[in-house]
């Protein structure tokens, strides 16, 4: 076991990290305000590898493994977050053709995504199936060489922007067997979009909802057999969800700096803050929750690399406990800034607006617990 990093991953945490800081950092919160999709710094991004990271190299992909992953996700998402978590996604969708897709679906469809010349979604949530997901309504019914797919998904990061939307939908039973995968272009007939979610967080990445009228599939755009559409986006949900704890601890790390800096600058009945000891245990409370939280991630990682059998209850395990640290370290970093770290002038109240949702997407917390205990009380 060694914890150390090797020479590579140490080049590209530190290509991710001058990004970041130079390319990510500076506008975050202008992307925050203004609600802006950063397209020209996402293809930057892009021509680093980072939007293909664990897609294999024959079709542009990095070809590197999801700890790799969870070390370059955390330095981006300390420049920002919202945009680190929408390249996560797409990073998720992309893995998922080049996994299941044919060798002429992932010549088709994975150039373009992995140059982000085109963007890409992940569609499973709908307003009637969130947590209970292989309950989804959307259907898609053959006739000749297509699917005409029938229905609505919900919450989908790069809704109405994405160039490419991987879909799960019901081609057959009720349950998670009947699921499917389809990969649907933004020009297909029939395909809409619903209005712009306004959020607390994750601004600089649209949202909406997808919307299928009668749209027309070809059966060529499915991955697998029909059937495998759970399966598929169970899998995908795997790294994804060590993705998003990566965030975290990004968007948390920058904020435990910074109150590192508040508390060694700032003032109060003549003693620096640093110089209390309540101070001081808070703070280190806050790096030794991060500290966990990032082996538990690449704990996990380094099992989903390596096919570990328990690889899924890692990864949930991971995603619980990181994005719950993540959101935590945040609001003390807040608290430590007293009324500095509410207004918008420091970025304190960002990152914590920006790392609250991932407690809730890639399966919700209380979901994660029950995929761990479930692996615990299997027989």
């Amino acid at each position: 076991m060694d914890f150390q990093p090797t020479e590579e991953q140490r080049a590209f945490r530190e290509a991710a990290r001058d990004f970041a800081a130079n390319e990510m950092a500076p506008h975050a919160a202008a992307w925050d305000e203004g609600k802006i999709f950063p397209e020209d710094t996402l293809r930057q991004a892009a021509a680093l590898g980072f939007a293909g990271i664990y897609v294999r190299d024959d079709v542009g992909g990095a070809g590197l493994s999801r700890l790799d992953a969870a070390i370059i996700f955390e330095e981006l998402a300390a420049g920002c977050t919202s945009t680190a978590a929408y390249i996560s996604i797409h990073n998720m969708a992309s893995w998922m053709i080049d996994r299941f897709g044919t060798d002429a679906q992932r010549r088709q469809f994975l150039p373009s995504l992995t140059s982000m010349a085109h963007f890409a979604s992940y569609c499973l949530t709908e307003p009637g199936a969130g947590s209970d997901a292989a309950a989804l309504k959307t259907r898609a019914v053959r006739d000749g060489d297509d699917y005409v797919l029938n229905g609505t998904k919900a919450f989908i990061s790069g809704g109405g922007r994405s160039d490419i939307y991987v879909v799960m939908c019901r081609t057959g039973e009720d349950g998670p067997k009947g699921i499917s995968t389809l990969v649907v272009p933004r020009d297909t007939p029939g395909l809409s979009f619903g209005k712009q979610e306004k959020k607390l967080g994750w601004n600089s990445q649209p949202t909406a909802m997808v919307i299928f009228e009668n749209a027309r599939v070809p059966i060529a755009n499915r991955l697998g057999a029909e059937g495998d559409g759970f399966k598929i986006a169970m899998m995908g949900l795997d790294g994804g969800r060590l993705n998003i704890a990566a965030c975290s601890i990004g968007g948390a790390r920058a904020c435990l700096e910074a109150a590192r800096e508040h508390l060694l600058t700032r003032r109060q009945f003549g003693r620096r803050l640093a110089d209390f000891q309540a101070l001081q245990f808070k703070l280190a409370d806050m790096a030794t929750e991060l500290e966990a939280a990032r082996l538990m991630v690449h704990r996990a990682a380094d099992a989903l690399d390596r096919g570990d059998p328990q690889a899924t209850m890692y990864c949930a395990m991971a995603k619980r406990f990181a994005t719950d640290a993540g959101f935590r370290v945040c609001n003390e970093a807040l608290q430590l800034h007293g009324g500095y770290g509410y207004i918008r002038e420091y970025p304190i109240e960002r990152f914590l607006r920006d790392v609250r949702v991932h407690q809730i997407l890639e399966g919700t917390n209380e979901i994660m617990r029950v995929i761990i205990a479930r692996r615990l009380l299997k027989d």
